[in-house]
């Protein structure tokens, strides 16, 4: 009697990240029909939500004939959109042949990575997504803005590092003018402030590669206590019974691990809607504790987009994970035998499905 090979096979080990907000891009139009029309019951589970609150659902969304900037970027569509696409990836990754070992994601993406963990069900993960996604339709609180910290090779400039501290004092010490550190994104930082102090801080940092310091389209000033109301009224919105003890390993914004049956529930919840909401995101950190701790023999980066993508490489490089120094070492071992396989690749997506 044979067995089937996939009973025989010895799985590799995998880490799952989950995308952000900026994910859902023109390119991505369409990609939760195009992938995911197999799933109806994911996406049934979202669409209902959303017309119980009179929103668009994201099947229409996704079907529009073109891309609307302000439609498909907006917080409270963006969020349940690229929910649903990453959501479609995680459940079409070939389990037999991959074993999820931890999952992290990257500011938006930790409240999909608690859907992938399990430790939000279906119902509850769109109701917190949704949610905190809509906090922002009455107006964006302040703003978002990137700035890269390496040199071409994709190293880390620590004298860029050192000159950005001194810029963000230099911002924070005229009237009126409040910007923070948001979120620590391989070799990115993204502040997050309000208005004037994003434009006291963009007149400080020098222009480079003729497109940073670039503002976020529509986002909001997250991880910083800009959003210390948002949190107070998540809390109000949201209660702890929506969180479950996680089946899968959790890395969060600070690096800590959330572990499956000792989670302590009411943590979670208030790291989720507290601490995260007001406080820097360190996707770095994450992603240095999930190569760390677990020893993957991949990352596997959920769609829709595959932006996050350098900003592992950045973050690996850092900690010269897999002697990898520089991003032409990044570049080779991605040739030869890619470490990363982001699923918005469909050349990279064949290796997980």
């Amino acid at each position: 009697m044979t067995s089937s090979n996939s009973s025989n096979q010895v799985k590799k080990r995998a880490v799952v990240i989950c995308p952000g907000r900026g994910t859902y891009n023109k390119e991505e139009l369409g990609y939760l029909q195009r992938l995911h029309s197999d799933k109806p019951e994911l996406v049934e589970v979202i669409d209902n939500y959303r017309n119980q609150q009179g929103q668009v659902t994201i099947s229409e969304l996704d079907k529009m004939g073109q891309y609307n900037m302000r439609l498909h970027t907006a917080g409270e569509n963006a969020s349940a959109l690229i929910y649903g696409c990453a959501m479609g990836d995680y459940q079409a990754i070939d389990k037999d042949e991959y074993d999820i070992v931890a999952v992290t994601g990257n500011s938006m993406g930790w409240y999909i990575a608690l859907a992938v963990a399990g430790a939000l069900p279906p119902e509850a993960a769109i109701e917190l997504i949704n949610t905190m996604g809509s906090m922002m339709t009455d107006g964006v609180i302040g703003g978002q803005m990137i700035y890269p910290i390496t040199d071409e090779n994709w190293c880390i400039d620590t004298q860029v590092v050192a000159n950005i501290e001194q810029w963000l004092l230099e911002a924070n010490s005229q009237a009126g003018c409040e910007v923070h550190i948001s979120i620590n994104l391989g070799g990115y930082i993204v502040f997050g402030g309000n208005k004037a102090g994003l434009k006291a801080l963009e007149a400080l940092l020098p222009m480079v590669q003729d497109r940073y310091p670039m503002n976020l389209f529509n986002h909001a000033a997250f991880h910083t206590p800009l959003l210390n109301d948002t949190s107070i009224k998540a809390k109000s919105l949201l209660a702890t019974g929506l969180f479950n003890q996680p089946k899968i390993p959790l890395i969060d914004g600070l690096g800590q691990i959330w572990q499956p049956h000792s989670t302590d529930i009411q943590g979670l919840y208030d790291y989720t809607l507290g601490t995260q909401v007001v406080a820097p995101y360190n996707f770095t950190k994450a992603i240095e504790v999930a190569v760390k701790e677990y020893a993957p023999d991949k990352l596997i980066i959920l769609g829709p987009g595959a932006t996050l993508g350098g900003a592992v490489a950045q973050s690996l490089i850092s900690q010269h994970w897999l002697d990898m120094k520089s991003k032409g070492d990044f570049i080779a071992m991605q040739k030869n035998d890619p470490f990363i396989l982001a699923m918005g690749l469909p050349e990279q997506r064949t290796l997980v499905v």
